[in-house]
């Protein structure tokens, strides 16, 4: 039997290492035996884990001979996991322990210098922190998750329940885990990845500077047809000189911002209107439906109707 071990740090979040038990535990194989054994492993007998205490029945030896380590988020993700676990977690991976980090859990795994030199992925608020403090790590804040092989990492706490249904699918196939999937009422694969969850609560505007007033007017007139030239004439200003302002200000373009300020407005829209997708599109500015869906996906990673089948209204 897969033996699955879920360590527990001090503070760890429940979401996090619930998650893998839940689901491992309650996957069955055709013929209805167990797949997996669970072991929840901590450096000490009780662990805080934020609202209640937890008292693990496995200590640190109980990652030995695990095939499978899971590493859960902690409400402090910037704090290292103690020597102990670090060594422990190496030894592991050297002994051929596949190891996935939940979350935040990304850090603390980073901290054992197992990421080191791979593509990783975390919750997106905290995907600033992973690249900044190991940047040894090739961190993609877009993704749902990421599989390295042995190494594999999940952003957001929901898509740790993507990522462990995602390994049953590696140990048992798409049959055991597609039932895995039904039990935890989740599609076996969602579609797209983490981006759709990112919502700006407004674009960033520098404020007292030049290019503050045609920020603000863009915002305004978003629904109508504008060009470089528009908004370079609304400015003052010639379009390379714009464009140069832009690129010092804001990091892109004025129509690259120009078109992540209307996929904005489409979001919300979506979300919070009947309006078809089409009529969306139109109402934000994009010349066709087939511009407006493309641009969505290329910011979101999913399609104007698979959003709002997620966060928004269904039509009438």
């Amino acid at each position: 039997m897969h033996t699955v071990a879920v360590l527990a740090p001090e503070q760890v979040v429940s979401f996090d290492l619930a998650t893998p038990v839940e689901v491992f535990t309650r996957t069955r194989l055709p013929g209805g035996a167990p797949a997996y054994q669970v072991r929840i492993c901590a450096e000490r007998a009780e662990t805080d884990a934020g609202p209640f205490t937890l008292q693990a029945p496995w200590g640190l030896d109980g990652l030995k001979g695990a095939d499978t380590i899971v590493v859960p988020g902690t409400a402090t993700p910037a704090t290292p996991l103690p020597p102990t676990m670090c060594e422990a977690l190496r030894t592991a991976a050297a002994d051929g322990a596949r190891i996935a980090a939940i979350c935040s859990g990304a850090l603390p795994l980073a901290s054992t210098g197992l990421l080191d030199g791979l593509r990783a992925t975390t919750h997106w608020a905290v995907a600033g922190l992973l690249a900044d403090t190991y940047p040894d790590v090739d961190v993609d804040p877009d993704v749902l998750y990421v599989d390295n092989g042995q190494i594999l990492t999940s952003a957001g706490a929901s898509a740790g329940l993507d990522l462990c249904l995602h390994m049953i699918r590696r140990d048992y196939g798409s049959a055991v885990a597609a039932d895995a999937a039904r039990m935890a009422v989740m599609p076996l694969e969602r579609e797209g990845g983490q981006a759709q969850f990112i919502v700006q609560p407004c674009i960033p505007t520098p404020r007292g500077s030049v290019l503050e007033p045609v920020m603000l007017w863009l915002q305004d007139n978003l629904g109508h047809d504008l060009t470089l030239a528009d908004i370079a004439a609304r400015a003052g200003t010639s379009p390379r000189t714009l464009i140069r302002r832009f690129r010092e200000q804001t990091g892109s373009t004025p129509l690259q911002w120009l078109h992540r300020a209307r996929v904005r407005q489409a979001q919300h829209l979506l979300e919070t209107t009947d309006h078809t997708v089409e009529r969306i599109g139109a109402q934000v500015g994009f010349g066709s439906p087939t511009s407006f869906r493309d641009r969505f996906k290329r910011v979101t990673g999913v399609s104007p109707h698979s959003y709002r089948r997620s966060f928004g209204r269904t039509p009438v």
